[in-house]
């Protein structure tokens, strides 16, 4: 008992020591004068994962080392340090300036796959504005036209389908937003662009339905000299949806609303 207390101490001490003295030969590096110090621990330490300590070393010598053999492989461990560690901003700019220093390089498609990625890990969450998240499209959709054949591909166009996605769902919920602000001729147009913006989406029924929905109550709640065009114009929406969906489990409602339009307007 006595014996592996003393191996357990023993090895707690070593640890110790080697831990201050790793520490104590980084913070020598980041002194140093010579980048070849700085290059060779940056390296290990990129090689052993520790990507935030290799990415200071890495920024005090890249200048130095521009134009030289090893500043392919200097700046290709700078841009993956960055997005290993979530800057994805950096990572992206850097990952951009290899593909153009180096466009033979074998490492190429993988900087510029990465490049536009950190755009899509940049890029909001759908509530929020939605300019960042365009970027990002453009940005993945400029990587497979550059490299059509790429292992990433499928990788790529995934990410482009989500962030589609989230572009969908915005302006679905501004649109059902304005519906249920009761600014209902704001949703109509907003639900319509919708579905020219995005005629193969999993909401189109439900943007047909509140475009439907819309209408209606803009009708029922219109003035007298009003309502007769909107309700034509909401009869014509349900005609859609049906043509579309007459199955709908919403058909229904909506039937139970056209009948009321039409008791209205004494049709």
């Amino acid at each position: 008992m006595t014996t592996k207390l003393h191996m357990k101490k023993l090895l707690y001490s070593i640890s110790i020591l080697i831990l201050i003295s790793s520490c104590s030969e980084y913070q020598k590096a980041l002194n140093s004068d010579e980048v070849s110090v700085k290059f060779n621990l940056g390296t290990e330490l990129y090689d052993s994962e520790k990507y935030s300590k290799a990415s200071r070393l890495f920024a005090q010598i890249l200048p130095q080392y521009r134009g030289k053999p090893q500043a392919q492989k200097l700046t290709y461990m700078q841009a993956m340090c960055f997005y290993k560690t979530k800057d994805y901003n950096s990572s992206s700019y850097q990952m951009e300036r290899f593909v153009n220093s180096y466009p033979d390089s074998e490492k190429v498609e993988e900087m510029a796959f990465l490049g536009a990625k950190s755009y899509y890990l940049m890029a909001p969450i759908f509530s929020k504005d939605s300019e960042d998240t365009k970027i990002a499209i453009d940005k993945l959709q400029q990587f497979i036209n550059s490299f059509p054949e790429s292992e990433f591909n499928d990788d790529a166009n995934e990410l482009i389908f989500e962030l589609d996605y989230r572009l969908e769902l915005k302006e679905f919920n501004i649109a059902l937003q304005y519906n249920t602000l009761t600014d209902y001729q704001a949703a109509i147009k907003s639900f319509e662009n919708f579905l020219i913006d995005f005629p193969g989406s999993d909401l189109r029924e439900k943007a047909m339905y509140y475009r439907f929905d819309s209408a209606y109550k803009l009708a029922i709640n219109s003035v007298v000299w009003r309502q007769k065009e909107r309700i034509e114009n909401a009869v014509s929406y349900f005609n859609s949806f049906k043509n579309s969906y007459n199955d709908s489990e919403l058909m229904d409602e909506m039937e139970s609303k056209l009948s009321e339009l039409s008791e209205i307007n004494n049709i």
